[in-house]
Parts: structure tokens; C-alpha cells; sequence
């Protein structure tokens, strides 16, 4: 009797063990007919056993070679750089170079310089004993000299093109500014113009002091420009100020065509670029066309396009230097508006009226506490002050 229970449990056992194996076979079966083959493992066809056989790259050049190739040939999905061209096809095209011809230093000659540097240094006893007490300040004016002179108009080309100067100024084309310009509305550092720092209209009202590093006997043009004031053209921009025939770096001695005008962005416009674009002359030019009748406070007759300024006289002048600031809207902008340009204020924005307070009340009922602080005079809050 126990014998047959035995032997049953154990046909009951591989009856059910062979269903499950079925059952495992059928999905795996299912799984596979629907998993699609892999394709071909990445250098399944190399003969591992004889790898010194293979072709080697034996230079770098080479093998840049054949990987420009690869990125060149056509790809059959769409880039991002398909679709920018076919929205804009002059996208992509090579722009032109407008500037002064840029002659890279030897890498020889400027290593051997440095070792120069670093071996007079290292003679040296008293820069010694600053470290060594930790009193050793590091020069900025020979750092600032020696960054103007090397790195200096590259980090200022990749500046303007990253504010898109060069975009709205000169189309398809550039320049590398190896000019140094030195600009400064006030004494200290706070009124100095870089590229693309943020300075106020009532910062920049007055004419600036500028100085840059001219040849003796050499003639330049200043020009002070904004691509995005006009209030009509989108195209076109507002001249502030034009200086010609520059003689050396003395700008206070050139022909002012155009005297200066203080930035003046309409309110609720943003931030305005403020471009200075300075011209090396190869000879002197009679800029009597381009001149504005002084003073000049019509915004008609300061219209004003940097490109067709160029083209008329591309022959004669290379555009060498470039510093550019921002500014927004304040207070001296109404002034420069109906002041100076004698006319209303364009205002872009919503100016939200002063909250209404109805007349006071001697005995006020059922008022807050602070119902007295809406009557104070000034302008500070006074709440909690009794």
C-alpha cells in the first residue's frame, strides 16, 4: 500500500515537472520569435589570433584624416545644422576677416622668453624671502599688460561674438581687436568700460577719457554706436559719438563729426549695447559727409549704420579696436528725452499707479492699528515706529 502511494506521488511529481518544462519552452520559444537577431558584434570580423597583421595607424595625422572623411560623408537622418541652413542659408558661410593682419609670435621664442623669466626669478633674493614670508604681491598692471598683448583680443573676439556685436555691426564678417582700448567715465574702476559690463545712462553722461597705444604720426577714427536704440528701424542704430582723424591717441584733438550723446534706452526695453569701434586710418579722409550738424539732437539726422560707414570707406580705414557696455533704463533718461531730444518718452511698460489712500479721518472707526503710518511723510516704511 505504501508502495503504490510512493509511486503515485512520484507520477503526480514528473507529470507536473514535464508540464512546467513544456510551459518554459513554449515562452522562451514565444520570446525568441519575437526578440528581433542582433546584428553584427563591432569588429566581429577581426582575427583576434593574428592581431599583428592588422593595418596600423602610424601617425595621428592619419587617423584625423580618415575621421574627417567619416564626419563629412552624408548622413541620412536630419542634423540640427540641416535645419538652421534650410531656415537661414547664409547659416554656416564663412565669414570674412576686416581687421588688421595678426602675426602669431614663434612658440620657440616664447617658451624660451619664460625660461628666461623663470631663471631670472629664481636668482632673484628678495622675491625669494617675499614668498618664503608670504608678502609677495603679484603686479596686475604687468599681468593685465601681458594678457592685452598675448591672449587678450582672442578672449575679446569670442566676447563680441558671444553678444553678437560683430552679427549686428558687421554681417558676415569680423575682426580681432588688437587695440587695446582704455575707456573710464569716472576716476575710479566703476565707471570703466570693458566688454559688456553694465554701467548706468547717468554713469555715462559725460564725455569719456580714452586712451590706447598709437604710433607716432598714425590717424584713427572713434565711432560710439548702439545697434538696438532705434525706435523705428530694427536694422538700423543711433550714432552717439564720431571722431575723425585722430592724430596718435590724442581723441580730444580729432575732428568730432558728431558730438556725444548720453545713452538714452526707453523704458522697459531691457538692457542696450553700447559699442565703441575704433578705425585705423591709412591716410587722412574728408569725413565732412558723415558729419551732424552741431549740436545735434534730432534722432533723424543720427541714424546711423556701422556696415554702409565701413563700406564707403573700407579703403582708407581697418577696424582695430572694440569695447562695448550695457545699460538700462533710470531716471536721467526722462531728462535726455525732453531736455536734450525736446521730445515725449516712449514708454514700453507698464507704470503702476501709487495705491490710492482716501482722506484721512480725525477719529478713524473700526481702522487698523498702523492706519496712521499711510499718512506719514517720506518715503520710508515707518511701521512699527510709534
Amino acid at each position: 500500500m505504501a508502495l503504490r502511494s510512493v509511486c503515485a506521488v512520484a507520477l503526480r511529481a514528473g507529470t507536473d515537472v514535464g508540464v512546467n518544462n513544456v510551459r518554459t519552452f513554449a515562452t522562451t520559444a514565444l520570446l525568441c520569435r519575437r526578440t528581433p537577431p542582433l546584428g553584427p558584434m563591432p569588429n566581429e570580423e577581426l582575427d583576434v589570433e593574428k592581431l599583428e597583421s592588422l593595418e596600423k595607424y602610424r601617425s595621428y595625422n592619419r587617423y584625423l584624416k580618415q575621421a574627417e572623411e567619416a564626419k563629412n560623408k552624408p548622413a541620412w537622418w536630419k542634423t540640427y545644422r540641416s535645419y538652421v541652413e534650410k531656415a537661414d542659408p547664409e547659416h554656416g558661410a564663412e565669414r570674412v576677416d576686416i581687421g588688421l593682419p595678426y602675426c602669431r609670435p614663434q612658440r620657440i621664442s616664447e617658451v624660451r622668453q619664460r625660461r628666461q623669466v623663470i631663471k631670472e626669478n629664481k636668482k632673484n633674493v628678495e622675491l625669494e624671502r617675499a614668498t618664503r614670508l608670504r608678502t609677495f604681491k603679484i603686479p596686475l598692471d604687468k599681468v593685465q599688460e601681458t594678457w592685452e598683448k598675448s591672449s587678450g583680443p582672442f578672449h575679446i573676439m569670442k566676447l563680441a561674438d558671444h553678444y553678437g556685436v560683430f552679427r549686428d555691426l558687421f554681417p558676415m564678417a569680423y575682426f580681432l581687436p588688437q587695440v587695446s582700448l582704455h575707456i573710464s567715465y569716472s576716476q575710479d574702476s566703476s565707471g570703466q568700460v570693458y566688454y559688456g559690463n553694465r554701467l548706468t545712462p547717468t554713469e555715462a553722461a559725460s564725455v569719456p577719457q580714452i586712451r590706447f597705444d598709437a604710433e607716432e604720426g598714425s590717424l584713427w577714427t572713434l565711432l560710439l554706436t548702439s545697434p538696438d536704440e532705434h525706435l523705428q528701424d530694427n536694422e538700423a542704430e543711433y550714432i552717439h559719438w564720431l571722431v575723425g582723424n585722430i592724430p596718435g591717441g590724442a581723441v580730444h584733438a580729432g575732428e568730432e563729426l558728431c558730438h556725444y550723446l548720453p545713452p538714452f534706452p526707453a523704458r522697459g526695453t531691457g538692457f542696450h549695447r553700447y559699442v565703441y569701434v575704433l578705425f585705423k586710418q591709412e591716410r587722412h579722409i574728408n569725413l565732412q559727409e558723415d558729419a551732424r550738424p552741431s549740436p545735434c539732437h534730432s534722432l533723424v539726422d543720427r541714424t546711423f549704420k556701422t556696415l554702409d560707414f565701413y563700406r564707403k570707406h573700407q579703403d582708407n580705414i581697418t577696424p582695430a579696436g572694440l569695447a562695448f557696455f550695457q545699460c538700462q533704463w533710470d531716471e536721467s533718461v526722462t531728462n535726455t528725452f525732453h531736455n536734450t531730444l525736446n521730445m515725449r518718452e516712449p514708454v514700453f511698460e507698464f507704470i503702476r499707479p501709487p495705491v490710492y489712500h482716501p482722506p484721512q479721518v480725525k477719529y478713524p472707526h473700526g481702522q487698523p492699528l498702523r492706519y496712521l503710518d499711510r499718512y506719514r511723510d517720506g518715503k520710508e516704511h515707518t511701521y512699527g515706529i510709534y
